[in-house]
């Protein structure tokens, strides 16, 4: 582990937090070891995030991973906003000034292996099905017990670790790290259903049932995902053509939460090990994906100490935003949802107001990464 400088780097998770870390770190010369207590990668009909935005895209660039994930990602051209049916606002993403589009559709399954590919391409693999059943010793000189599949036990003593192992981090747990928030009352459904043609994959609609929202966005060529806060939601959907089958469904619950610190000694958390948000604007698994490419430019700088003071803001900012969003799709106050419908369609016409949300959108609303140039 660590090559170039002789540094042991050991990060937990293989999602694509923990994978585009070992690859920004790899293409710096270090030779980081990523173990996952998952099998393998995330199914790909079981893919719970599904946007990449145009600040990942510039991020993943340099190691390759960009060229490959637009041969596959579904670029998304519009945004449409409805009440009860009837449009209220549209928002054309074509507007957007850059190399890429704001977002595209790509199930995580996908990106995943996208990403895996990458890494293969350098010799570095994930040891799958291996546990971080400990963390011991001081954070300065972490002392890590991995469990094999085999049932054997594994003493590693990194100079680095990191912990980019989801939502319930057993890094995060070890080392000490308060992870507080709240959740909200709204429970969330979903469905992915596949079609017996192609459909129409170019743009995302959100449709306000007043109360509650359905959601349509695109999986692939021929499948679809909607999501809810209604639990008969299904009842509700105008399918674009005949449906196959559903291929998924799923339930869940949104909570605000992120660390005080993202690091204490030589311990990091990096993805949702750090934070977690609703799903709105698909800042989830990009924000992670940000943090690593962060943390392994300044590994390389010397300046990993600094991580923390840097992405904090960044994630406060990011979570103030998709709990504005959040509490605005979610409008269950008569009197609230018709003053809604009523400002919508006169948002186009505030100067500004196209370029803001795009800009949102894309990922952009965070610092530019100051390693590569002209990066917006």
């Amino acid at each position: 582990m660590g090559e170039r400088t002789g540094r042991s780097i050991l990060i937990a998770g293989a999602g694509p937090t923990g994978l585009a870390l070992a690859l920004e770190l790899a293409r710096r010369g270090y030779r980081p070891r990523l173990v996952a207590n998952a099998p393998g990668p995330a199914p790909i009909n079981e893919s719970r995030a599904l946007g990449i935005n145009a600040r990942t895209l510039t991020l993943l660039e340099a190691c390759g991973a960009t060229a490959l994930i637009l041969a596959e990602a579904r670029r998304l051209t519009e945004f449409k906003i409805s009440s009860a049916g009837k449009l209220l606002l549209t928002i054309d993403t074509e507007k957007f000034r850059g190399p890429y589009c704001p977002i595209y559709a790509l199930p995580q399954g996908q990106t995943e292996r996208l990403l895996l590919q990458r890494l293969s391409a350098v010799g570095i693999r994930p040891e799958w099905s291996t546990h971080l059943q400990a963390v011991s010793g001081d954070v300065r000189n972490p002392i890590v017990t991995l469990l094999h599949v085999n049932g054997g036990a594994e003493t590693v003593l990194p100079d680095v670790l990191i912990g980019a192992d989801g939502a319930h981090s057993a890094v995060r747990k070890a080392c000490g790290f308060a992870f507080p928030g709240d959740a909200i009352e709204s429970r969330f459904f979903l469905a992915d259903y596949r079609y017996a043609q192609q459909v129409d994959t170019s743009f995302v609609q959100m449709n306000f049932l007043n109360p509650g929202v359905l959601g349509r966005l695109p999986v692939c060529e021929d499948t679809l995902r909607y999501v809810s806060t209604i639990e008969d939601f299904e009842t509700r959907i105008d399918h674009p053509a005949t449906v196959l089958e559903r291929t998924w469904k799923s339930d869940f619950t949104i909570s605000f939460r992120h660390v005080e610190t993202m690091s204490r000694g030589n311990v990091f958390l990096a993805g949702d090990a750090a934070h977690v948000h609703s799903p709105a604007g698909a800042r989830g698994m990009n924000l992670g994906i940000e943090d690593a490419c962060w943390l392994g430019w300044l590994i390389s700088e010397g300046r990993e100490q600094d991580y923390s003071s840097l992405r904090m803001p960044v994630v406060k900012t990011v979570l103030k935003e998709t709990r504005r969003n959040t509490t605005f799709i979610t409008l269950k106050n008569p009197l609230l949802t018709g003053v809604r419908a009523r400002l919508m369609p006169l948002l186009n016409s505030i100067p500004g107001f196209t370029a803001a949300a795009l800009r949102n959108v894309s990922g952009q609303d965070t610092p530019p990464p100051p390693w590569i140039p002209d990066a917006r």
